[in-house]
């Protein structure tokens, strides 16, 4: 008899048992050790090989199965206008174990395709090499003709990719598609910030299992899955957009200027009916921008001194607020000295006695809006300008929205809030800036800026975007009795009265300030120009706000921005055939 284990187990049993254990073990061990090996020779050894190979056999840069939804902009009495979509292009690679003669193969896609000579025949040679692209981004009329030639050795891999039909139009707001090799996603805009949305699940990259189990590349992809999917229809017009783009090109390359920006919106929305700014780019060729500041979009992500179109907020805040009316009257010394800092109306001289509140806006007086800011309160004028939103974001569907930086209207010191009045010394985005002139000719109200206005979903429901209400921050009297003092602007001050509209009410207003510098102070020569008007100014369908920075040429924004934002007026009458109000 075999003595037993503990375990009931006899000697033999056991050893038999240990030898089973054993053998599993070195089986492991072996396929853990073949796994590594291939591991050492695919990573390492074959390195180069397997890298010429990525897109196929790692992470496809635009797999056949790539899906996105589409993104449109709308167009009046017209369907909406797809200005983010997908296309097909072909790559073409070769075989080269197949090509017997790349001569004559150089010669037959040669007459299709524009093909280095010397690169090509070298690529065609690599017999070891089952693998060469040659080609990318070639249109399905070519490849159809391609084929037709039954080419040994050529072969042709469809890729699916992002298109946006309009280049540069827009692209501001749209943003684009980027790879980083791990996960296809929208970078910057609409792209970005509905990209939950826009995503397809079975859009993402195509993964091999291997590839997966060495990179882990799923812990860095973004999943949309679970998650609603469908197309976009935004607010932005299509000619709408087209035209402004059009205007700020056209005043970039008159004044010169570095940068330069607009917004057109509904006022009594906030629905953005355009949106553009320069420099920009190309959303089909963006790998090519040098400068990944371009693909910013400053209409929400830049801070700016306003200058002078904050006097208006400031004039309606001391009507509002019972300060002064419109029959109040002030001495105007062409300067004042605020604890050692002096204010000086543009020109330095006085009015006089008994200058009157449309006097202030007429001729744009640093030294009376010292005056309104006195007679409210630095608490009062700092109450009404949190109102307008000023230093805080919007809220606008888009990526990257700045709040500004307005300390100064927190500050107890005089002088900070006094400049803070005519524009100087806080510094606020043009999405705020927009929206809180709004409010002049809207009734009174603070709207929600937005640009998305409805989804598509895939099951064929449509969302439509409705923003929170409005909040009123102004009594409905107080923004006809500021839009009455703009209108006597534009009709007599502005051009002296030259750009008065006989049938439409016009309620507008310029800026000019200095540009900050970096590291404090401003610059004598360098500006930032400003204009903002809506109308029919008792009833306004439409602002529009430009602004262009450091333009050469001319030191006011009435030389520099009037002619841009008459334009857009005109255009916009003739193109939404808005009827006459006077």
């Amino acid at each position: 008899m075999h003595d037993k284990s503990s375990t009931g187990l006899t000697e033999d049993q056991l050893l038999r048992s240990q030898d089973r254990a054993h053998a599993v073990m070195l089986i492991w061990f072996l396929v853990a050790l073949v796994i590594l090996g291939r591991a050492l020779y695919v990573q390492v050894i074959k390195h180069g090989y397997y890298a010429d190979l990525a897109e196929k056999q790692y992470v496809s840069s635009a797999p056949p199965s790539f899906d996105r939804g589409v993104v449109y902009f709308s167009h009046r009495n017209k369907d909406p206008v797809p200005v983010a979509q997908l296309a097909s292009t072909y790559r073409i690679a070769l075989d080269p174990s197949a090509i017997d003669d790349p001569q004559a193969l150089y010669d037959s896609l040669s007459r299709y395709l524009r093909l280095d000579k010397e690169s090509f025949i070298a690529r065609a040679s690599k017999k070891d090499d089952p693998y060469e692209e040659i080609a990318k981004d070639v249109p399905e009329e070519t490849v159809g003709q391609l084929r037709l030639l039954k080419l040994q050795g050529v072969s042709f891999v469809k890729d699916n990719k992002r298109s946006y039909p309009e280049g540069e139009i827009g692209a501001k707001v749209l943003g684009f598609v980027g790879n980083n090799g791990l996960s296809v996603q929208g970078q910057y805009g609409i792209e970005r910030y509905y990209n939950d949305v826009l995503s397809r699940t079975e859009g993402g990259p195509s993964v091999n299992f291997f590839a997966e189990l060495f990179a882990d590349i799923e812990k860095t992809s973004v999943s949309n899955a679970d998650r609603d999917e469908g197309d976009i229809v935004l607010t932005v017009d299509d000619e709408v957009e087209r035209e402004l783009h059009k205007v700020l090109i056209e005043t970039k390359e008159t004044w010169h200027s570095d940068t330069v920006g607009g917004i057109v919106m509904d006022p009594k929305t906030g629905e953005i009916v355009a949106m553009d700014a320069l420099p920009s780019y190309d959303p089909n060729a963006f790998s090519n921008v040098q400068d990944a500041s371009q693909f910013l979009n400053q209409d929400v992500s830049g801070v700016y001194e306003m200058g002078s179109i904050i006097k208006p907020l400031t004039m309606a805040a001391a009507l509002d607020s019972g300060a002064v009316d419109e029959s109040t009257t002030y001495t105007d010394t062409g300067f004042r000295d605020l604890d050692g800092y002096k204010v000086r109306n543009f020109d330095g001289k006085p009015r006089g006695p008994n200058t009157s509140m449309q006097r202030i806006l007429d001729e744009s007086l640093n030294v009376g809006i010292v005056f309104l800011v006195e007679k409210m309160g630095i608490n009062t004028f700092q109450e009404y300008f949190k109102r307008y939103g000023l230093g805080q974001e919007t809220g606008i569907d888009l990526p990257s929205e700045s709040s500004g930086l307005t300390k100064n209207l927190d500050s107890k010191v005089f002088v900070d809030n006094a400049t803070a009045g005519f524009g100087q010394g806080i510094a606020i985005t043009p999405i705020q800036t927009i929206r809180a002139l709004a409010a002049l000719g809207n009734g009174g109200k603070l709207v929600n800026p937005h640009i998305v206005d409805s989804i598509i979903y895939e099951n064929g429901t449509v969302k439509k975007i409705i923003p929170d209400p409005a909040e009123q921050v102004l009594n409905a009297s107080t923004s006809e009795r500021i839009s009455r003092m703009l209108v006597h602007v534009v009709d007599t001050a502005l051009a002296h009265g030259a750009r008065k509209m006989d049938h439409y009410s016009i309620a507008a207003k310029t800026g000019t300030a200095q540009e900050a510098k970096p590291g404090g102070g401003y610059y004598e020569d360098r500006y930032l120009h400003s204009f903002f008007g809506y109308f029919p100014a008792y009833d306004p369908k439409y602002i529009i706000f430009l602004y262009h920075t450091n333009p050469k040429g001319a030191e006011y924004a009435s030389a520099t921005l009037t002619d841009p934002f008459f334009k857009l007026v005109k255009f916009l009458i003739s193109y939404y055939e808005i009827p006459p109000d006077r």
